[in-house]
């Protein structure tokens, strides 16, 4: 299963290591589903995991939340955007969440918002989950 992970989800898997968050990093590294990733995306997720706010509760110093981060760089397929899709979304900062499953083929969107992202499947047929479902879809 191709899935792209909001930034919200990498946060929540930082953070909560024995959450679904954190499962659903393990099974992607066992091979069980491949995690789509942009540099615009990538470049956010580090930014975010590395705010104080995140980190520090994950008990992580600048050092291993770098090394969190250079992990799943690793572990992710790259994406190309292709097209630019914008503007699809009421919210501009998870454009960049849609456009790299677009272009990279995503069958699902893992986040805690879906709201903000429904739109993903009206327009483009990708699903919109949370970690648990994912967990579910991945390995039932």
């Amino acid at each position: 299963m191709r899935i792209l992970l909001d930034t919200d989800v990498i946060v929540a898997a930082m953070r909560s290591p024995r959450g679904a968050s954190a499962e659903l990093l393990r099974r992607i590294d066992n091979g069980k589903a491949t995690m789509l990733l942009s540099v615009a995306l990538a470049l956010e997720y580090e930014a975010k995991c590395m705010l104080a706010e995140h980190r520090l509760p994950a008990g992580l110093s600048v050092a291993e939340a770098s090394a969190y981060i250079d992990g799943l760089i690793a572990m992710a397929e790259p994406v190309t955007s292709h097209f630019r899709w914008r503007p699809q979304l009421h919210d501009p900062g998870d454009e960049l969440v849609l456009e790299a499953a677009v272009n990279g083929r995503a069958a699902a969107i893992v986040t805690f918002n879906e709201k903000d992202l429904r739109e993903a499947r009206q327009s483009f047929g990708i699903e919109v989950i949370r970690p648990g479902e994912a967990l579910k879809r991945i390995d039932p």
